[in-house]
């Protein structure tokens, strides 16, 4: 059992993002609001109905939607359940930008338009004392937000926030849908090259996929797990090239349904479900594991 501890939770929304983070004084940040249920094949379960009716969470601290894409807005409309302080999101994206996008040009406009309405509304700058990814209010959990802005916008996959959370020296690695053009953009940054150093574990931009794929990131990153949150694989997916970019050791999952360890590199929401990683203190030393069913 840890103690002072971070947890964090990838669900298995077949295509699509959604994952949900707790820091060790109970902070709720989400980040992205895609739908669905890999394991109860439920195309409609909603991550966030789920955190207030099941976990308890009445409040969320936090959204961060790192682009507004179908895929991860799709719970967008329960969004106000939870009645999130803060929303973080790619402010500089027009509604041209956004509406222009070929993938929302086709989508569901209600869902767009509802994003746009809470995008205008979330505009109050955050008093420091209530900034949940401030160090100093969650229980030493540090927070790095970095935005890609210099490509173009017809393709808002490459304006996708990314997310660095460090915790005991465990470093987490969050992107959206970043694109190799995003990727070379952040990777010209020294602030954020010096972020990453050290990644222990990453969520695959873009769903694992082949074009959010950037060997020259791997130049930088050796993480010990990858996880890859998306449905059915497809041609596109490239789960070998993130296994060959992991560290040799791997990683110890726990595999709740036999009560055991086991090494691995990559973990998939399409074959391990719901996954989760768990950051903290035993027996008074640091430490983390992954957990699946």
């Amino acid at each position: 059992m840890l103690t002072s501890e971070l947890f964090y939770i990838v669900y298995d929304v077949q295509h699509g993002s959604a994952s949900y983070m707790k820091t060790p004084v109970e902070k709720h940040i989400m980040f992205d609001l895609g739908t669905g249920s890999i394991k109860d094949r439920n195309l409609t379960f909603s991550p966030l109905l789920n955190l207030k009716n099941k976990w308890r969470v009445m409040q969320l601290d936090e959204v961060v939607i790192t682009h507004p894409h179908r895929d991860h807005i799709d719970d967008i409309f329960n969004f106000d359940t939870l009645s999130p302080r803060i929303l973080h999101r790619p402010k500089h994206l027009t509604e041209a930008d956004i509406r222009g996008d070929s993938r929302n040009a086709s989508g569901e406009q209600k869902k767009i338009d509802k994003y746009l309405e809470i995008h205008n509304r979330y505009n109050t700058p955050v008093p420091a004392g209530e900034n949940p990814t401030l160090a100093a209010n969650n229980g030493n959990v540090e927070f790095k937000f970095f935005t890609p802005t210099q490509c173009p916008r017809d393709n808002i996959n490459n304006h996708s926030i990314v997310t660095v959370v460090t915790y005991l020296g465990v470093k987490l690695l969050i992107p959206g849908d970043n694109e190799e053009k995003s990727w070379q953009d952040l990777l010209a940054r020294k602030d954020f090259v010096e972020a990453i150093k050290g990644t222990t574990v990453m969520l695959a931009s873009h769903h694992g996929r082949e074009n959010g794929f950037c060997p020259d990131l791997f130049k930088i990153i050796t993480p010990d797990l990858v996880i890859i949150s998306d449905g059915p694989e497809g041609t596109t997916s490239v789960t070998d090239k993130y296994y060959n970019a992991t560290s040799v050791p791997g990683t110890q999952v726990w595999v709740r349904s036999v009560g055991e360890f086991q090494t691995r590199w990559v973990l998939t929401t399409r074959n391990d479900k719901a996954i989760s990683v768990r950051i903290g203190f035993s027996n008074y030393q640091p430490t983390w594991w992954a957990e699946i069913d």
